[in-house]
């Protein structure tokens, strides 16, 4: 998959998924590669941007197979940028289909 497509729509696919439930990094990393290869590498970085900029907080949490694992958690700002960022990308695919729906001659 095109590189690009996949930078731009990781904060989203990070952000609906701490939407449902508080996450820690190697699991949203699990969950988004069922469905999107990426790299370890390329989550970490975001979820620093993520809480920096106010959209998320983090906390530890005991795990029974280690140390304590950072858990990430969606803040009301963040929960309000995901709204945001959920209209930006219906507009944005409803354009992008239909210029495909118009442009490709599947026969």
């Amino acid at each position: 998959m095109n590189v690009q497509f996949k930078k731009g729509v990781l904060d989203l696919c990070v952000l609906v998924l701490l939407d449902k439930q508080d996450r820690y990094g190697y699991e949203l990393v699990q969950k988004i590669s069922e469905q999107i290869d990426i790299s370890e590498g390329s989550i970490y970085p975001l979820l620093r941007r993520l809480t920096k900029e106010g959209y998320s907080t983090t906390y530890l949490k005991e795990s029974s197979e280690g140390p304590p694992r950072k858990y990430y958690k969606l803040t009301a700002s963040g929960r309000t940028f995901l709204h945001e960022l959920l209209l930006e990308w219906k507009a944005f695919s409803d354009g992008v289909n239909q210029l495909i729906k118009e442009g490709v001659n599947y026969e």
